[in-house]
């Protein structure tokens, strides 16, 4: 029987299990990938509003990536909300130096739907430095604008661009995958289908990409893998939560 791949969540704790390294370990188990978590944050949230945030000394967050990276054979990491530019560049530094071949997505989280901050956003401009060092980042279509206007979206020859259409007014539901200056448009899979926000979509979209790029698919194919894991997600019932199901 073959070996389950390795994939590591580096994301915060939500106690409601929607968001973060639980949502994670749920996507990573359907999608048939050995999932390991370090946790960055400790947060108070439910579904509907985020009540407290309390982050991890770095110098934890780095040793216990390097301890996981140094015990099992790591394919792809997902990362997911991060204090600053700094602590991002400390873990992708940490993670690159255990295994340059890892691929890392990043879900650049800078504010929840309910308007928590999470990302300090004074330390954008220091992201430059890190973002083409990432395999893929997947910001929603508010947070796309907020690092194109910042002049920090990725020479997509070395980091690709999902950006998810959840948000747009235009074509809702329609990604954009940029890879080597190339558009893909993945558009959404059924017509006249309900779909019901969800809390911590942006989470599971983000952990299936990284779970199918472990387990060797191409960039495109893992989005629009990840793009049909989602779809299921946002059908799963009219609640906030949503449940996991292939």
């Amino acid at each position: 029987m073959q070996e389950r791949p390795y994939v590591i969540s580096i994301a915060g704790f939500d106690p409601s299990g929607g968001a973060g390294l639980l949502s994670d370990s749920k996507t990573f188990e359907q999608l048939k990938v050995m999932g390991l978590g370090v946790c960055t944050a400790l947060t108070l949230q439910t579904a509907s509003q985020c009540l407290s945030l309390e982050w991890r000394p770095v110098k934890e967050i780095t040793e216990a990536i390097q301890v996981l990276m140094e015990n099992y054979p790591v394919s792809a990491v997902k990362i997911g909300i991060v204090k600053d530019a700094e602590f991002l560049s400390k873990i992708v530094e940490t993670i690159q130096k255990s295994n340059p071949e890892v691929k890392i997505v990043w879900d650049p989280v800078l504010k929840s739907t309910s308007e928590f901050t999470f990302f300090d956003l004074k330390t954008l401009p220091q992201l430059k430095n890190t973002v083409n060092k990432l395999s893929l980042i997947t910001p929603n279509y508010n947070e796309y604008n907020v690092l194109k206007e910042n002049n920090l979206l990725p020479d997509t020859h070395q980091c690709s661009l999902l950006i998810k259409g959840g948000h747009r007014e235009d074509h809702l539901g329609t990604d954009v995958l940029v890879e080597n200056e190339k558009e893909t448009l993945l558009l959404p899979g059924e017509e006249n289908t309900a779909y019901f926000p969800k809390h911590g979509s942006g989470c599971v979209l983000s952990s299936a990409i990284a779970a199918e790029l472990a387990k060797g698919e191409n960039k495109e194919t893992a989005c629009r893998n990840g793009k049909s894991y989602i779809e299921k997600f946002l059908k799963s019932n009219p609640s906030l939560l949503g449940t996991h199901s292939l």
